[in-house]
């Protein structure tokens, strides 16, 4: 059985330490239910383990598209908040066409009730095709269609009888790069995998095998038969073959499954500390769900914050085109969205219309990156709105994750705001108002923070810590016009912590300026950084970019590497003495191979090879992941059998691999005794 377990906590509880009031907002769990109210998900089971979350399970035999309940009828959906992967569409398209006027086209395809059709129109059999997205890539190994079990064409032809004559089915498990362009569709083309290609057919319920694998999107295209019907010229060709249903069956469950909870108000403004939750591994069998050690199933968290209840800004158009800021509910219900026509255009701005939506990011964090480990540090904004995306993740067809509750840390804010900003020491007003540096040297910096307390509630903050990404040196602290010496000064690989020897509050609020040295590895960082109390258990309360200093001109925490000084992901390559001596008397035992990586934005795969002069490996050493700055890895002159090497010329490389490339540098070394 695989669990992670934490203690259970009620919906919204607090305690106190001290003067301290750290609680815990919780989602899901015994007694309480994942809130379906404005939330958006896409085949997720809400209803099978009470309490808890997981991926819908497909049988087999039932119809995998009649399990959405909403589909969209446009290729580019229209819908306010709408999200790839959370909302199915349907669409159809034609050459030379990108675009037709949306309705029950194929949206009655899916609606699970094979009575209902679109009836069939007077255009070229060839003209059009259709494409469905799941949303989420789901199991399967049967895609087909069937006719109206009742009804009449216009010329007396039973429905039931209304088969297509010919078409071509295909699939594809994620995005179809050319999909994805706006005009993408205006000359057909055939999905990643073909299931079928039939020049005659014969049949009313059409039911195409094909091997399993997980599916996104189908796309079915009319063909021409023999049996077609001709028209005298001029005459319009009423296309022949009318579905009642499409169908998608398969059994296990999707590859992923997104929940993406409602907007949730925590009811006071708060600072929010790490994100716990508990989850258990499970695996189909039989159709039943066990608890077992080793599913292959994961889960990742994503979230936000805010300090009102929606993240997004809406706008309406005035009389001479400019846009002007309008409530979601006008956006939504007064206003109306322009028109596109069969060409493309797009009907100019007027009173009346939708504009556009922007982001509110002065009150909103944006998302952060997916978590996929419990009890890490959430990286949010004092807030008093969250809302959550979690992805449940399958690599296995019937193993599958779930989660039974969820719950972030919460404490009341230290100060009504924190604002920082970082300059260079020789730069502190620059022109460009961006503080950039050059790669890998060594920059002294200052960073400020100004802070702003309501009348009470606020106990005020004595110690910062700043993540600077890479070691960092401690020169000065200044709180107010006075320079002092912190209580306690820590230097870590990419952090500074001080502790100061005077409390910041509402009483006693000034301005804290503190001045390090640093380098930087990458292109863009930013030196984040928080307070907290060290008198209490209160969590730490993030510092916000912004005007922090007049004598500081970034408004900014962000910090640029010029690109001009570095070209090289690797540099600084070196091998210390450039020999091991593996005879254990301590001296030159391990060979140190020291580098500096730059430019890289997040850890990726290190690995170090030793190779002799006819070019087979020695030893292959794992450096795990690393990211921009100094690094190390070590030798100590062994083969992979675990035995010492042959005296004599070796080749050491350093290899990086990332995704679309693999960085390598050599040099030679030595091994003697």
């Amino acid at each position: 059985m695989c669990r992670w377990i934490f203690p259970a906590f009620i919906f919204l509880m607090f305690f106190r330490i001290g003067e301290a009031q750290v609680g815990e907002f919780k989602f899901g769990g015994i007694g309480e239910r994942w809130s379906l109210t404005d939330s958006s998900e896409v085949f997720i089971d809400f209803e099978s383990f009470p309490g808890s979350i997981a991926p819908v399970y497909f049988n087999g035999a039932d119809n995998i598209l009649d399990q959405l309940p909403y589909w969209s009828p446009f290729k580019f959906p229209t819908e306010l908040g709408y999200e790839d992967g959370l909302t199915p569409r349907v669409w159809r398209a034609a050459n030379g066409f990108y675009w037709f006027t949306a309705g029950t086209l194929t949206t009655e395809w899916v609606d699970g009730d094979s009575s209902s059709y679109s009836p069939p129109v007077a255009r070229g059999i060839t003209s059009e095709w259709y494409t469905f997205d799941v949303g989420v890539p789901v199991p399967a190994d049967v895609v087909g269609f069937y006719t109206p079990p009742a009804g009449f064409r216009a010329d007396g032809t039973p429905l039931r009888d209304d088969i297509f004559k010919a078409f071509e089915v295909s699939i594809a498990e994620e995005f179809d790069p050319v999909m994805n362009l706006e005009d993408g569709d205006s000359d057909y083309h055939t999905l990643e995998t073909l299931v079928a290609d039939i020049p005659l057919n014969y049949e009313s319920n059409v039911q195409l095998d094909f091997p399993k694998q997980y599916v996104r999107f189908i796309r079915l295209q009319r063909k021409p038969s023999s049996d077609d019907k001709t028209f005298a010229s001029g005459q319009a060709n009423v296309q022949q073959g009318t579905i009642g249903e499409f169908e998608l069956k398969g059994s296990g469950v999707p590859r992923r499954v997104i929940f993406v909870s409602k907007i949730i108000d925590v009811g006071e403004l708060v600072n929010f500390g790490k994100i716990y939750w508990s989850a258990t591994g499970m695996r189909f069998e039989d159709g039943l769900a066990k608890e077992v050690d080793d599913s292959q199933a994961s889960l990742s968290v994503e979230m936000r914050s805010g300090r009102d209840p929606d993240p997004n800004i809406y706008f309406e158009y005035t009389d001479t085109g400019a846009e002007r800021v309008v409530s979601r509910s006008r956006y939504e219900n007064e206003l109306k969205q322009r028109d596109q026509n069969s060409a493309g255009a797009i009907q100019s701005p007027k009173p009346g219309l939708r504009a556009s939506v922007a982001y509110d990011q002065e009150n909103w964090t944006y998302w952060s990156f997916p978590f996929s480990q419990s009890g890490i540090q959430a990286p949010l904004a004092r807030g008093s709105h969250i809302q959550l995306r979690i992805t449940l993740e399958s690599q296995s067809f019937f193993d599958f994750i779930r989660l039974d509750s969820l719950w972030i840390e919460t404490s009341p804010p230290l100060a009504r705001q924190v604002i920082g900003e970082v300059a260079r020491m020789d730069d502190s007003n620059p022109s460009t108002g961006l503080t950039e540096v050059a790669l890998g040297d060594m920059t002294d910096f200052i960073y400020e923070i100004s802070s702003s307390f309501d009348v009470s509630g606020q106990n005020g903050f004595d110690a910062l810590r700043i993540r600077t990404g890479s070691p960092t040196v401690f020169k000065n602290l200044y709180i107010g016009l006075d320079e002092v010496e912190p209580k306690l000064v820590k230097q870590e690989d990419d952090l500074l912590t001080l502790i100061f020897p005077r409390r910041i509050t509402r009483q006693a609020n000034e301005p804290v300026r503190v001045i390090f040295g640093a380098e930087v590895f990458v292109f863009a960082n930013t030196f984040s950084g928080e307070v907290f109390d060290t008198k209490s258990s209160n969590l730490p309360q993030q510092i916000e970019a912004g005007n922090a200093s007049e004598t500081l001109g970034t408004d900014n925490l962000r910090v640029f590497g010029g690109s001009a000084q570095r070209s090289k992901i690797i540099e600084e390559f070196s091998v210390g003495s450039g020999f091991v001596t593996p005879n254990g008397d301590g001296i030159n035992d391990l060979l140190s191979v020291d580098y500096v990586l730059y430019r890289l934005p997040s850890p990726i795969p290190v690995m170090l090879n030793a190779y002799d002069l006819q070019g087979r490996l020695v030893r292959r050493i794992d450096g795990g992941l690393q990211g921009a700055g100094r690094q190390q890895i070590f030798w100590d002159g062994s083969r992979e059998d675990g035995n010492n090497a042959d005296p004599g010329i070796y080749i050491i490389e350093l290899a990086l691999i990332s995704e679309l490339k693999t960085f390598r540098i050599f040099k030679t070394v030595s091994v003697a005794y």
